[in-house]
């Protein structure tokens, strides 16, 4: 009788967990009281948001002296796909005023970490947000999802061609409606059109030595979306 009542006990502690997950699935609440303690930006001040995933997120934790001093805001979770962005958009990027967003995204999504994804859906989510970031005065850097050629979490999938073609999709929607595509992937891919391990140990999560690449790049791409 105990044994049962321990498995019903577990169950129900697993179920309350779900619920709380399923409740606040783009996980709004994430930074809700960092964005509620930033105040509107100074007169002179060239804001920039970047959104994304675990690399993003990552990237702040392994490289912080990129952001020190600088008017960049981090707003990276890990695990994220595009849908998950998408909803919580408005909230992490656009309340925050900034003059330009860096969105990098989309490998999340082909590893189907929130289930299966076509990439015209992945595409049709990452211009939804550069969408609603023009519509508010927002400059937009769509970036390339980073090469990989496997994931650990889900070694069944295949990633690599799937990447190419996204980037291909990102790249000319980028181009037509006057967002600055920043390329990672030709920077960074090796000759299976994946990660090596100097900039990837795991093959997709950024060693110090991956951001100190993709650090000017995105430089670049921010001064040139102030420009326009």
């Amino acid at each position: 009788m105990k044994k049962i009542s321990k498995i019903i006990f577990v169950m129900l502690a697993f179920l309350g967990i779900f619920k709380s997950t399923a409740q606040d699935w783009p996980d709004l609440q994430h930074f809700q009281k960092e964005n509620a303690s930033i105040t509107a930006p100074l007169e002179n001040e060239n804001r920039v948001v970047f959104m994304g995933n675990s690399i993003t997120i990552g990237w702040l934790h392994k490289r912080p002296g990129f952001f020190k001093n600088k008017p960049y805001i981090n707003r990276g979770i890990s695990g994220q796909t595009t849908p998950q962005m998408l909803i919580r958009f408005r909230q992490d990027v656009v309340a925050l005023q900034p003059k330009v967003v860096v969105i990098l995204a989309g490998t999340n999504d082909i590893a189907g970490n929130t289930g299966p994804s076509s990439l015209n859906m992945i595409a049709d989510n990452i211009k939804g947000m550069a969408e609603i970031a023009k519509a508010n005065g927002i400059k937009v850097i769509l970036s390339s999802t980073l090469p990989a050629f496997k994931y650990p979490w889900k070694p069944d999938v295949k990633p690599a061609e799937k990447i190419m073609i996204l980037n291909k999709m990102i790249k000319e929607y980028a181009s037509k409606n006057n967002c600055i595509y920043l390329d990672y992937f030709s920077a960074m891919a090796d000759e299976r059109n994946g990660l090596p391990k100097k900039y990837a140990k795991d093959e997709v999560h950024p060693t110090e030595e991956g951001y100190a690449v993709m650090e000017p790049l995105v430089e670049k791409a921010i001064e040139e979306a102030l420009k326009k």
